[in-house]
């Protein structure tokens, strides 16, 4: 390549005196030693995201827990007998009778006998002798009642409204627990 001429300038005349500045070249025995050092690292960190990454995929650690549910416990209603409740009283089993049976506890315990209505349901396979009741404030006279004939389920349902809304009424479904073929038999002893 051919040397060009420039116009002189003043930093043609200053003198040669090597290399001036900070154009110094790095210590080369500190520079193994921060390689290795940043390579140490470097490791660690990948073995630790390995480590970590292996528990996350085996489900052995969960990123973002799922809370438990927690459950409430449910209020114990206290039992109350109310007589100002219709009561109807719905034989859901084959053995005929059963409503008549459970008309005469129901009317023993203070119920008018005109406020008790004895039928047969339309099933005869229901399995469990429940008291239905339609509002949550019909729970502590449904469970009242359910004292009343002996022990039975009781659960609120839409399924048995009363003729009028004003009247208040609580429905005995007879299930096969209280048929002669239902009942398990005393222990003799």
């Amino acid at each position: 390549m051919p040397k060009t001429s420039f116009p002189r300038d003043r930093f043609d005349d200053l003198p040669d005196a090597g290399r001036v500045g900070a154009h110094r070249a790095e210590n080369p025995r500190l520079r193994g030693g921060v390689v290795l050092l940043w390579a140490a690292l470097a490791t660690i960190v990948l073995i630790a995201v390995g480590i970590f990454g292996t528990l996350l995929a085996s489900g052995r650690i969960e990123l973002f827990p799922t809370p438990e549910p927690t459950i409430a416990p449910t209020a114990q209603v206290t039992p109350v007998v109310d007589t100002s409740y219709q009561v109807v009283i719905l034989n859901a089993t084959p053995e005929q009778g059963l409503a008549t049976q459970l008309k005469d506890v129901v009317v023993a315990a203070g119920w008018a006998d005109g406020n008790v209505l004895p039928s047969d349901a339309s099933a005869d396979d229901f399995p469990e002798t429940t008291v239905y009741y339609l509002t949550p404030d019909d729970e502590a006279a449904a469970a009242g009642l359910a004292e009343v004939i002996g022990g039975a389920r009781i659960e609120q349902s839409e399924v048995y409204q009363p003729a009028s809304p004003d009247t208040k009424q609580l429905t005995v479904v007879i299930g096969l627990d209280r048929t002669a073929a239902g009942q398990t038999p005393e222990p003799t002893g």
